[in-house]
Formats: structure tokens, C-alpha cells, sequence
């Protein structure tokens, strides 16, 4: 009897996690709903989403996805959900960027992705901009008015109001003071 009650409360949960996943990623990630009003129905799914735009076709892994006011989410973005992705306000996602908080240990040869499975949170700072098709890996924190540029596979922290490009991600330049995005404080909002 009580692996009969264990057995339904696993395909209980695979149920409602599938169904959570259809409702997410197929119904309002989809081009039915407009990208203004879509921040709406994934505060109502129970995320933490502020006022923000975010375009169709992109991928949200669970509720432990928080993204602030102002920020802008391009299609085509994923962000996993193994671990908290924190993504701050006014924060720019280019098109097919990748947002990843789960990997594996190292398993033996017959199976070097069989390890364990290791989360980390990733934290996108406010006024960020994440070029196209940039990979940010789990752990990272990407700082207040950083530019990771397109294509960029980022691995370890960027600092606040710093450019980086590449694959691994290096820093080429140091924004200065006057270019770099406005604090929130400075707007009136």
C-alpha cells in the first residue's frame, strides 16, 4: 500500500509539473498573448515579475524566476529554473540568450554526464544589457550596467559598468561614469 501511495504522488507531481510547463511555455510564451501583458500572467502563475516587456517564444524553468520593472525580454531567451535566476530592473536580454543554473558532476566513462546534479543561482544586475545569443553559466553575477557582448559565453562574475565579449567572456573595456545606464534612484518612476 504505501509504495501504491508513493507511485501516485510522483505522477501526481509529474502531472502537475506538466501541466505547469504547458500552461508556461506553451499557452503564454506563445504569440497569443502580447509581450506587454505577458509579465501579468506569469505574475499570476506566481513568479515575481514587475511591469516589463517580454517577447514570445522564450522559456521560464519554475517559479524561482524574478525579473524587475523595465527590463526587456527578447525571444527566444531561456532561463533555467534548477536555481534562482534574479534579473534586475531595467535589464536589456538579447534574442536566444541563455540563462543556465543546473549542471552535472563529472560521472565515470560510461557516463560523464551521470554526476550529481549542481544548481546555482544567477543574479543579472539592474540596467544590464545581455547580447544576443550570450550564454551565462551557473553562478554568475552579472553587475549594475555591465554589457555582455553577443555571443558571449560568460563563466565568472562581470564587474558593475563593464564591457565583456567572448568566449570565455573577458573584460575589454571599463564603461565611464557618464555613459554608464542611470542609477534607478536618478529616474522618477
Amino acid at each position: 500500500m504505501g509504495n501504491l501511495r508513493k507511485t501516485g504522488r510522483l505522477l501526481l507531481m509529474l502531472a502537475r509539473r506538466r501541466l505547469f510547463n504547458i500552461w508556461l511555455n506553451g499557452l503564454v510564451a506563445s504569440e497569443l498573448v502580447p509581450e506587454h501583458a505577458r509579465w501579468l500572467f506569469l505574475r499570476a502563475t506566481g513568479l515575481r515579475v514587475e511591469r516589463c516587456l517580454i517577447d514570445s517564444g522564450g522559456y521560464v524553468g519554475s517559479r524561482r524566476i524574478v525579473i524587475g520593472r523595465g527590463s526587456s525580454i527578447n525571444c527566444g531567451v531561456f532561463l533555467d529554473g534548477s536555481a534562482p535566476v534574479v534579473i534586475g530592473k531595467k535589464v536589456a536580454l538579447g534574442m536566444n540568450v541563455l540563462v543556465i543554473t543546473g549542471t552535472h558532476e563529472e560521472g565515470g566513462p560510461e557516463n560523464r554526464a551521470g554526476g550529481e546534479l549542481v544548481v546555482e543561482p544567477v543574479t543579472i544586475e539592474d540596467g544590464a544589457w545581455i547580447g544576443a545569443g550570450s550564454v551565462i553559466l551557473p553562478g554568475v553575477t552579472i553587475g549594475r550596467g555591465a554589457i555582455v557582448g553577443a555571443g558571449s559565453v560568460v563563466m565568472k562574475d562581470v564587474a558593475p559598468d563593464t564591457v565583456v565579449l567572448g568566449n570565455p567572456a573577458r573584460v575589454v573595456r571599463r564603461l565611464e561614469a557618464e555613459k554608464a545606464p542611470a542609477s534607478p534612484e536618478a529616474s522618477a518612476e
